[in-house]
């Protein structure tokens, strides 16, 4: 059985997707999901501890879903992985709490806490899962990285800007770039 502070992991997050952390205040938002802030402080904390923790169920949630992505039978995936994420991510059910997550990230990198423990860890996770997933068997971290970075750059320029096309259009530039010529000249 999960443990309250687990249950309440589902309605925070869901209460930031539509209020953002920004200017965050405990008691609206304990109010809003049925708690105290009270509570909320004796299950996490703090604010920025509680923050800290629906960040991390985050990324391990999203991190769920490139795994499964990443484990599809060969053959039934018709675009690169990579691309397959970035349409995944763009769905209207996905979006919100993929922008979420990168305000979270944000606010994470200025505490040095945070930035050495909780997103060092992410960073390390994130290139254990996509290092694998490159179509060249001998990646390296670096290649793995400079995959993440494009991910995580075309995400906030479409966060900033909202223009889904040109970053779309900017992630298939890129994937022409880095994809490897089959012998005959084709692209794998």
């Amino acid at each position: 059985m999960a443990s309250r502070k687990q249950e309440l992991l589902d309605p925070l997050i869901a209460y930031l997707v539509r209020h953002g952390p920004a200017d965050l205040s405990l008691r609206p938002m304990a109010a809003e999901i049925g708690t105290s802030a009270r509570l909320l402080i004796f299950h996490f904390g703090s604010k920025e501890r509680l923050l800290a923790e629906v960040l991390d169920e985050m990324q391990r949630r999203l991190q769920h879903s490139f795994r499964q992505m990443r484990s599809a039978p060969p053959g039934t995936r018709r675009v690169p992985l990579l691309r397959a994420f970035w349409d995944w991510a763009l769905q209207d059910e996905h979006f919100p709490s993929l922008s979420l997550l990168y305000q979270l990230n944000v606010l994470a990198a200025r505490d040095p806490d945070l930035r050495s423990n909780l997103l060092a860890r992410h960073a390390q996770d994130w290139l254990a899962l996509i290092q694998p997933a490159l179509s060249d068997p001998d990646a390296s971290p670096a290649q793995a990285t400079l995959v993440g970075a494009v991910f995580d750059g075309l995400f906030l320029e479409l966060m900033t800007t909202g223009d889904r096309v040109r970053t779309t259009q900017a992630l298939d530039a890129f994937l022409t770039m880095a994809t490897p010529s089959a012998p005959s000249g084709g692209r794998r």
